[in-house]
């Protein structure tokens, strides 16, 4: 498995688990095209650097997650699924085999209403992760 596939399964494992299934935030990725209905949800982008000197065979990258919830009623259910992303994220270590993915510290931008949908508010949550591989 090359890097770009190696640290997009590896982050997309986390909200694959049941754990973060129990949690019942709707989860999609980026490009993702369907009807996501009238709930809260997150978007999923993995932003991997060009230009890294973790390792011969580490990178850097960025995870943006944009949070939707209804307009209007504050920031609250914003911030919610944001403290539950820290809960998943927030300094933990993701090891699969012989790499492994490290993330950093949150931070959280109210970004107001969505530019799609102005029914919806959003929040983008975003957090640095090393990637560390094997040759």
């Amino acid at each position: 498995m090359g890097q770009y596939t190696s640290i997009r399964s590896r982050i997309f494992s986390i909200f694959g688990s049941i754990d973060w299934k129990d949690e019942e935030i709707k989860t999609f990725p980026s490009n993702f095209t369907g009807n996501v209905g009238d709930s809260d949800y997150i978007r999923v982008t993995v932003l991997v650097s060009e230009n890294s000197s973790i390792s011969i065979s580490g990178n850097s990258g960025m995870l943006n997650i944009d949070i939707f919830t209804k307009a209007g009623l504050g920031p609250n259910a914003s911030d919610l699924i944001a403290d539950t992303l820290d809960k998943y994220l927030l300094h933990k270590t993701v090891a699969v085999q012989s790499s492994s993915i490290q993330f950093g510290k949150s931070s959280l931008s109210h970004m107001g209403a969505c530019r799609d949908n102005s029914s919806l508010h959003r929040a983008l949550y975003t957090i640095p992760f090393n990637y560390f591989g094997a040759n």
